[in-house]
Parts: structure tokens; C-alpha cells; sequence
């Protein structure tokens, strides 16, 4: 097994003791990416659709990176603070996700999340040959 680091493109600041994505034998594994800028580490501060929307175009680059896209996800796992926030991020994430059929299996749970965020996201997918 070999791991190959993925970088996010656009990252310039520290953020933690993590790569933001690996890839393991055709697997792309993105860590948690919640609503931050990364050229300058500052959270981007918004309602439940808009940190989500920023939260997925932070995964999709680092997707993109290891060579995948939205289509290729196959799970996720979304952190909220508020799980009474549920139906709005539903409907944000489809926006990204619903032309991707079929859509990722997905784990949505309440937690206490870092820096005041609403949500966190990370995924797996597999790169197509």
C-alpha cells in the first residue's frame, strides 16, 4: 500500500496536524473541511447554506487534486453544531450533489464543531480508471 498526500490548492496557512486528503490504491480520503478561507485560515462566517457551499467547494478542490470529482464520492460524513439546521444543509448539499447519481451514502450527526463553524465534511471516493 503506498499513501500519496493531497494538498488542497489553494491552502497557505497551517490548520492543523492532518493532510487535507490522501489517496490509497485509487481511494481518496478528504479530512474534515468546514467554511474557511485557506489562503488566510479565517473562517468565512455565513448561514447554514452559505458555510456549506463553502465547505464543498473546500472538499470538491481537494477532490479535484487527487484526480476525482463530486461523482466519485461514494460516502460522507457531515458534522452540524445544530442538527435543527438539518433541512436547510440538506437542501445546500443537494445543490452540489443532486446531479451525481447515484448520490454518496452519507452520516450526518450533531457536534460540537472548532472556531464557531455550523458544519464539517469529509469523504471518500474512488477514482475511476
Amino acid at each position: 500500500m503506498s499513501k500519496k498526500e493531497i494538498k488542497h490548492p489553494d491552502k497557505e496557512v497551517d490548520t492543523g496536524a492532518y493532510s487535507a486528503g490522501l489517496e490509497i490504491d485509487g481511494w481518496v480520503y478528504v479530512s474534515g473541511q468546514g467554511p474557511l478561507d485557506l489562503k488566510t485560515g479565517a473562517v468565512i462566517r455565513g448561514t447554514i447554506e452559505e458555510e456549506t457551499r463553502t465547505t464543498l467547494e473546500n472538499v470538491e478542490k481537494i477532490l479535484n487534486a487527487g484526480g476525482c470529482t463530486l461523482s466519485d464520492v461514494v460516502k460522507c460524513t457531515v458534522h452540524l453544531a445544530d442538527i435543527n439546521d438539518f433541512d436547510r444543509y440538506n437542501q445546500a448539499y443537494l445543490a452540489y450533489f443532486g446531479d451525481h447519481r447515484p448520490l454518496p451514502t452519507r452520516t450526518t450527526v450533531q457536534s460540537g464543531l472548532t472556531l464557531g463553524i455550523k458544519v464539517e465534511i469529509d469523504c471518500v471516493a474512488k477514482k475511476q480508471n
